[in-house]
């Protein structure tokens, strides 16, 4: 099992979701506040690996939606000196196991690293069922796939 450095915003929806997953399958999680950490260009720049740099930025951010930052237009160091100034713009989470480092939350990329499975029958409902919602984007009362099951 691993030990997941965890870096969200807290309250984030998504990102409550994403732990959960992370926990049922055994893994510690380590949650820090993303929008609180003192980064350095260089902390940042290390999750971000050969992604392009529109694939760093939080597209739900009140900037990129308004406009007035456009990813694709952005260079990298322009890019991480905007995030070190407005955490908002860094896209989530930033998970740190071992020695390496990724940004976003690909089901299908973390199976493969660190292992998705639940520990235990109990949680394989609810692991199965966050592993089907889009745990990529953050939900602010706008997820066009929720649904409430009532048992």
């Amino acid at each position: 099992m691993a030990r997941v450095i965890f870096y969200s915003k807290p309250g984030c929806k998504g990102g409550t979701k994403q732990k959960v997953l992370l926990t049922a399958a055994g893994h510690e999680v380590i949650p820090y506040n993303l929008l609180t950490e003192p980064w350095t260009v260089e902390q940042l720049r290390s999750f971000f690996g050969d992604r392009p740099v529109a694939e760093w930025f939080n597209l739900s951010s009140p900037k990129i939606k308004s406009g007035e930052i456009v990813p694709e237009k952005t260079d990298a160091q322009t890019a991480l000196q905007l995030m070190l100034k407005e955490p908002l713009l860094i896209r989530r989470p930033l998970l740190e196991i071992g020695e390496r480092r990724e940004v976003g939350f690909d089901v299908e990329k973390i199976d493969a690293w660190i292992g998705l499975k639940p520990v235990d029958d109990s949680l394989q409902e609810i692991s199965q069922s966050l592993m089907k919602q889009d745990l990529q984007n953050c939900s602010h009362g706008h997820d066009h796939n929720h649904h409430h099951h009532n048992h």
